[in-house]
């Protein structure tokens, strides 16, 4: 109702309106972000997105279907082509109906003889009747609930050669009807026959041009007293002409030098609204065991020699892996348990990370306060339960999902078989745990509960018995404990994760030790990035 009675206000005032044409919700969000004032749901463009001629091929169901898309996809009122009218009066009446319940602003329809054919086609331009015509605009003003709704009586008569004399008489005719304006259409080479039109016609009603051929300035069209002007297709000729071209030049070049010349994935998704959905998601999608929060901490700037070229500018997590980002990998994983409020803290390269669907927040200190300043960051709001994942991890959607299922208030995902791997020149943070690993048996999971004892980069490998990952999980009382520690004691810094834990458990707070020996794997340095491409191949 708002969108009608703004279309009706800018008329009512003598503002000029500016309309474009456009043929799904895509397009009219483009329209829209442009700037206009409103949209154009045209035939012509609806009938070409299905490739065929805009000669009445498509039924009314059709050009409905993409009309409501455009109309729920914007918040500028949206006018509808609808050629004859799909019929006779009681066809007409039909379609006020369903494009009125559809939150249409307008419609407009023309005074051919269905079927028609576009205007620009040489040769038959068959007008109909006046007195059929007239019937038509006074069942479709006498089908509409809302006064607000508009209805357009489009005067082809210009088109088909039949004079101005013909157009005018034609014009009082339907106003005299009720039609709340008149489209005057000419496929002229110059403005004079719509200037010419406009003189006589002395804004007796609102006048809607289409200057798909003839140039005329908006200043022109405001002294001729024009109200709506559309730009009917230069949208849908745009896209096709740059659209071949890229075509054209993948097809010849391949990828190379496409990217720029193309709106990136993230921009796509932007127009699609998946900032919203995920929003959405995070309030209304609730896993068995409640909300669910991720975090993972991507400041740092330390990395494994054998990656000083591949990652001179940038966080381990933005490493190709066969066609997707580690990141994206990671995000996936999430998703598919379930986990859709991710929050990435980026420092070091974070201007190079542009992700899709998550929180990006930024910490500027990470160099100075360490990751575990970043985990903190990083709690925008407490979750039921709250995944902390390192950068360089990956893990497969199996060791989550069983993870998520845990109970207990702080969890850290540990490896025994850290003892068989060969030596990989990295600081291990290691834990001792009340239990040793199931010392090579074969078992199930019985679900023990194994106490973390010490955990730290401190601690020896004759003490440890296993490996922490670089995954936890904490229940909300967990993590505020976390945060609550983290706030009021004094650490020296940087803080790693696994010093704030040992201070829990120091203080007598219970962490759980979750035994794992498969389902995860680290990207440490180039070796692993090698192994991870053979284990993802084929963009898996």
């Amino acid at each position: 109702m708002k969108k009608r009675a703004k279309l009706r206000s800018f008329i009512e005032k003598g503002e000029l309106f500016k309309i474009v044409g456009a043929h799904n919700g895509l397009t009219a969000k483009l329209v829209a972000e442009a700037g206009f004032d409103g949209v154009w749901a045209s035939g012509f463009e609806i009938s070409s997105s299905h490739a065929v001629p805009d000669a009445n091929i498509l039924t009314m169901t059709d050009y409905l279907n993409a009309s409501a898309e455009m109309a729920s996809t914007v918040s500028i009122p949206v006018i509808s082509d609808c050629d004859t009218g799909y019929g006779n009066s009681n066809n007409v009446i039909h379609m006020v109906q369903k494009y009125e319940a559809a939150g249409i602003a307008a419609v407009c329809i023309e005074d051919k003889k269905f079927p028609k054919v576009n205007s620009f086609i040489p040769g038959r331009q068959e007008l109909a009747p006046i007195a059929e015509f007239v019937g038509k605009i006074m069942a479709a003003k006498n089908a509409r609930v809302t006064k607000d709704f508009m209805v357009f009586a489009r005067v082809e008569a210009l088109i088909a050669g039949w004079g101005m004399d013909e157009a005018l008489r034609r014009a009082e005719a339907y106003v005299d009807a009720g039609a709340d304006g008149i489209f005057i259409h000419s496929k002229s080479k110059t403005s004079d026959e719509i200037t010419a039109f406009c003189e006589v016609w002395n804004k007796r009603a609102p006048i809607l041009i289409c200057p798909t051929t003839y140039p005329i300035s908006e200043d022109e069209m405001k002294n001729l007293g024009v109200s709506i002007v559309i730009y009917a297709n230069h949208g849908l000729r745009a896209a096709i002409k740059h659209m071949g071209e890229i075509l054209r030049h993948i097809k010849e070049n391949g990828l190379s030098g496409v990217d720029s010349k193309i709106v990136s994935m993230a921009e796509v998704f932007r127009l699609q609204g998946m900032h919203v959905m995920k929003q959405q998601e995070k309030k209304y999608l609730k896993t068995e065991g409640g909300s669910v929060k991720a975090i993972i901490p991507a400041a740092g700037a330390k990395m494994d020699s054998s990656f000083k070229e591949i990652l001179e500018d940038r966080p381990v997590g933005m490493l190709d892996i066969n066609g997707k980002l580690l990141f994206q990998r990671n995000i996936e994983t999430l998703n598919s348990a379930g986990v859709q409020d991710i929050n990435i803290i980026v420092g070091y390269g974070g201007d190079k990370v542009s992700l899709e669907g998550v929180n990006i927040i930024k910490n500027e200190d990470f160099q100075k306060k360490g990751i575990m300043q970043s985990i903190i960051k990083g709690m925008d709001s407490i979750s039921d339960k709250n995944v902390i994942l390192y950068s360089d991890i990956i893990l497969d959607q199996g060791l989550l999902e069983r993870l998520l299922k845990k109970e207990g208030d702080i969890i850290l995902v540990v490896d025994s078989t850290y003892r068989k791997t060969q030596s990989r020149n990295k600081e291990l943070e290691l834990v001792m745990a009340e239990y040793s690993s199931h010392d090579n048996r074969r078992t199930i999971d019985v679900n023990r509960k194994n106490l973390v004892r010490k955990t730290g980069k401190n601690l020896s490998e004759e003490d440890a018995n296993f490996e922490f990952i670089g995954t936890a999980l904490l229940s909300k009382k967990g993590m505020e404990l976390l945060v609550k520690e983290y706030e009021n004691a004094k650490f020296p810094e940087p803080l790693s994760f696994t010093d704030l834990i040992q201070h829990l458990v120091g203080a007598g707070h219970e962490v759980l030790a979750y035994e794992v020996t498969s389902g995860w794997m680290e990207i440490h340095n180039f070796s692993d990035y090698k192994k991870a491409c053979s284990i993802f191949c084929g963009g898996k």
